[in-house]
């Protein structure tokens, strides 16, 4: 059964949040995030002492009459930043779980769509194997980015996923110039941390998002069963296994799924990297109006 998030009232309920940024950001002229350094708009700011070689226009003469001494206008900064989104088109990711791949999808529509509503520029790459995919460019402006979401329901879906690999592949991620966002379940034996420390490494802010499967964080399998690895290309795969699924199967389980949710919450805490994990059975709205809230990825 097909299932999709992306109409006009999911995309109208976003319309007053926005992206925010942790650090400085030294990206594009012309966006709407306000910087720390000084600039052109006419917001004030603050005001300093008159050194040669400053622009004259900017002396504020009022100050000059009551003080007699020369001082500066200076004005706020803003930048455009470029938004980044990397999604997992694994097998993993919805081959069997249609609802997993919509709300992914969908998540990462809403975050694209916050991107250019607020005049940021936008990349979907798609990761595929070990090269990630942008078959749209850089989006700037709402019509393109219905466009491309247009085509996004319709993605297919590959046997695996090297994050690392689709990272550093891609031509252009920037440097200090905006967030981003890796979409995935992050079920792979690739060294997907390689990726987030090469992403810090240019001062990129990153945000991890984790989309789980309800069957996925609390298995509901009793007796033998036959276990096939969305991933594996094939039924005789040794991924594929008949197996009997015990009470101590399960406790085991879910202590391993608890460490591996603890390695990747502590990885990113130890990095500054944003991480949120989420259950898709949970209303996507949670996820942006409070989780992405919490992390300070959002205004």
């Amino acid at each position: 059964m097909k299932v999709s998030y992306l109409d006009d009232a999911f995309f109208s309920r976003l319309e007053t949040l926005a992206l925010n940024l942790r650090s400085n950001l030294a990206g594009y002229f012309g966006g709407k995030h306000f910087v720390k350094t000084y600039g052109q708009t006419v917001e004030f700011s603050d005001y300093r002492e008159y050194q040669l070689g400053d622009d004259i226009r900017r002396i504020d003469w009022n100050l000059f009459s009551r003080f007699e001494k020369y001082f500066l206008k200076l004005f706020t900064d803003e930048r455009q930043m470029q938004v980044q989104i990397f999604l997992d088109c694994s097998a993993s990711m919805g081959r069997f779980e249609p609802k997993k791949k919509a709300y992914s999808m969908a998540t990462a529509a809403a975050i694209g769509f916050l991107a250019v509503h607020n005049m940021d520029k936008l990349t979907l790459n798609f990761m595929r194997g070990t090269r990630s995919e942008n078959p749209f460019g850089t989006i700037v402006g709402k019509t393109s980015f219905f466009r491309a979401i247009g085509e996004l329901e319709n993605l297919p879906l590959v046997d695996d996923v090297d994050i690392n690999e689709c990272v550093a592949s891609c031509p252009d991620t920037g440097q200090n110039n905006g967030v981003t966002v890796i979409i995935s379940d992050f079920m792979t034996d690739s060294n997907w941390k390689k990726a987030v420390d090469y992403l810090n490494y240019k001062h990129r802010q990153v945000l991890l998002i984790q989309i789980l499967s309800p069957e996925e964080i609390d298995p509901s399998y009793d007796g033998r069963v036959h276990l096939v690895d969305s991933e594996a290309p094939d039924l005789m795969d040794e991924r594929n296994m008949k197996i009997k699924i015990t009470k101590a199967a399960l406790a085991a389980y879910q202590e391993a799924f608890g460490d591996f949710l603890k390695d990747i919450s502590d990885f990113c805490r130890k990095r500054d990297v944003g991480f949120i994990s989420v259950n898709c059975d949970t209303r996507i709205e949670r996820v942006l109006f409070s989780e992405m809230l919490k992390e300070g990825i959002m205004s």
